[in-house]
């Protein structure tokens, strides 16, 4: 079993920056594949970034590549969502999940993930 809890959302105008991370309980996440997806309002949840357990593979969505980076911290059980160039439409919750099957494959599919967190709401000011 993993609890995941994020942290680190808030309120900022365009152009600016927040961290974004999520603190994993469980003895085994160091061999989890993690990754990030976000909900808007009357939106479907939608992937955002992906990394593998050694941290050799990355992958992001097409709408935030260049200006989010995902990375990971498996002694300190954690992944993070450093966000850069922060525009309104990427206002919306974030979630982190995890993927206990430990190949990086189908990342972008939300089914693949088997533990969610409960988000953190992002909001990006014009």
């Amino acid at each position: 079993q993993v609890t995941l809890v994020e942290s680190g959302g808030g309120l900022v105008q365009a152009g600016g920056s927040l961290r974004l991370s999520c603190a994993a309980s469980g003895r085994t996440f160091s061999r989890y594949v993690m990754g990030w997806f976000r909900q808007a309002p009357g939106k479907e949840r939608e992937f955002v970034a992906a990394i593998s357990w050694t941290s050799a593979s990355t992958y992001y969505a097409d709408s935030v590549k260049g200006r989010f980076t995902i990375s990971r911290d498996n002694a300190k059980n954690s992944v993070y969502l450093q966000m850069n160039y922060l525009k309104p439409e990427d206002t919306a919750a974030y979630y982190c999940a995890a993927d206990s099957k430990s190949v990086f494959r189908s990342v972008v599919v939300a089914t693949e993930y088997d533990y969610w967190g409960q988000g953190t709401q992002v909001t990006v000011s014009s």
